[in-house]
């Protein structure tokens, strides 16, 4: 009897010292990561959910491109979101007003980097994809308007910040505000007519929260709504001086109105039955039927596979993830005291929702098919390692309020009003520019 006693009174020691350890490591992995934690559980949901659509959806792509194993997607898929949480870590490190001179530095690489883009006209599976360019020595492609869009939202918001309760005139601002903006736009509108129009929106929208005139917006608009018919006017009257990209999204527009028996009719078809057969409940993991048949399964038509194997449940849960996430982005450019934060975090991560949205409204045939990834879901590396940057800044932005806070409760309240900013070479660069 003595010795069951002492046998138990050696384990025990041992299971607590075990449950500190977990407590300890688990807690040591908290204090690593800042910012806005609700951000970060959101984030890590979408990336953990997505490893069993990707896996399913890509039997088809294993079909087609490979030896018939779909479990090489799944790693490569978890390489993707394994290099972009490394990329929002290290983002959500750098103070946020560091992103102010470094805007002013990326927008000239970006312009070069659109127009090595447009000379190279890659070709991936035998298919023109002009919105790419294949990174020497690595192999690996990268989709440069997404970086362009992270970059230019950033520079936005920096101007913006700068003139914020100053008069201006129209005249001023053209040059230093809206010839960068229509310069990438038209870099980037021959190849992808989708992501220049939510970069258009969104810089509207950032614009008009960041108190510029009402009627110098609407200026901008008529502007750009004539040069988007213009452009199209010219494409369709010399089709041979522009890349078969223009014919594809000016097709997919006319045939979206027109309601036409088209690939991509085939395809929002083929995604409205996936969604008819996922019902409430859905048919389950792993067994869809239409990601035989979608083209884009595993990236542009995730949505339509999620809802089949998930049903509506899953459908509506993922699209409340997306909301909460819209939610919490309001919360912390709510609480940044700084104009430049507030227009950051509404500049780069109102669009991963927009983008969510556009997604879901293209499966269930609301928008033209547009060729916009589902944010943190769909495989692909660039739209991963993009939206982590974007959410990498936001978490800056909300983990320099926290220091805030913590500094005021350290000092007793008497905190010295020091910004930042004064601090930082790349906000002395760009207020100098």
């Amino acid at each position: 009897m003595s010795t069951e006693v002492d046998e138990i009174e050696v384990k025990g020691p041992d299971v607590t010292t075990e449950n500190r350890l977990t407590k300890h490591t688990f807690s040591f992995l908290l204090s690593k990561i800042k910012g806005d934690r609700v951000i970060w559980a959101i984030v890590a949901l979408l990336a953990l959910f997505s490893f069993l659509p990707v896996y399913s959806a890509s039997s088809n792509l294993a079909y087609l491109y490979g030896d018939g194993n779909t479990f090489s997607f799944l790693i490569k898929h978890f390489a993707h979101l394994g290099l972009g949480f490394g990329i929002m870590y290290w983002i959500h490190k750098i103070p946020y007003h560091y992103f102010k001179g470094l805007s002013i530095i990326m927008l000239p690489v970006i312009v070069v980097l659109l127009l090595f883009t447009m000379a190279q006209n890659t070709t991936i599976g035998g298919a023109n994809a002009s919105r790419w360019i294949r990174l020497p020595f690595v192999g690996v492609t990268f989709q440069t308007s997404t970086l362009a869009a992270l970059v230019l939202m950033t520079y936005v918001a920096r101007y913006l910040s700068k003139i914020k309760n100053k008069e201006i005139s129209f005249k001023e601002t053209l040059l230093p505000l809206w010839l960068p903006v229509f310069l990438i736009l038209i870099l980037i509108l021959p190849a992808n007519f989708s992501t220049t129009a939510i970069i258009f929106s969104m810089v509207m929208m950032l614009v008009f929260l960041g108190g510029y005139p009402l009627k110098y917006i609407m200026i901008i608009l008529s502007t750009g709504v004539l040069a988007l018919t213009f452009f199209v006017l010219v494409a369709k009257a010399f089709p041979d001086s522009f890349s078969n990209r223009v014919d594809t999204w000016v097709n997919r527009v006319e045939n979206f109105v027109d309601n036409k028996d088209t690939q991509e009719d085939y395809q929002i078809e083929r995604a409205k039955i996936a969604i008819a057969r996922g019902g409430i409940i859905g048919t389950g993991p792993g067994k869809s039927v239409q990601r035989n048949f979608l083209p884009q399964s595993s990236s542009d038509f995730i949505y339509a596979i999620i809802i089949e194997e998930w049903g509506l449940i899953g459908g509506v849960f993922l699209m409340l993830l997306y909301l909460l996430l819209l939610f919490r982005l309001v919360i912390a450019a709510h609480k940044c005291s700084d104009v430049f934060g507030k227009l950051l975090v509404v500049g780069v991560g109102l669009p991963i929702v927009f983008q969510a949205l556009i997604n879901m409204a293209v499966a269930v045939e609301l928008f033209p098919v547009t060729g916009q990834t589902l944010p943190l879901v769909s495989s692909g590396g660039t739209s991963i390692w993009m939206t982590c940057m974007a959410i990498g800044m936001v978490l800056s932005v909300s983990k320099e309020r926290e220091l805030m806070k913590k500094e005021e409760q350290s000092l007793g309240g008497n905190i010295k009003k020091k910004r930042v900013e004064e601090e930082n070479p790349l906000e002395i660069l760009s207020e100098a520019l």
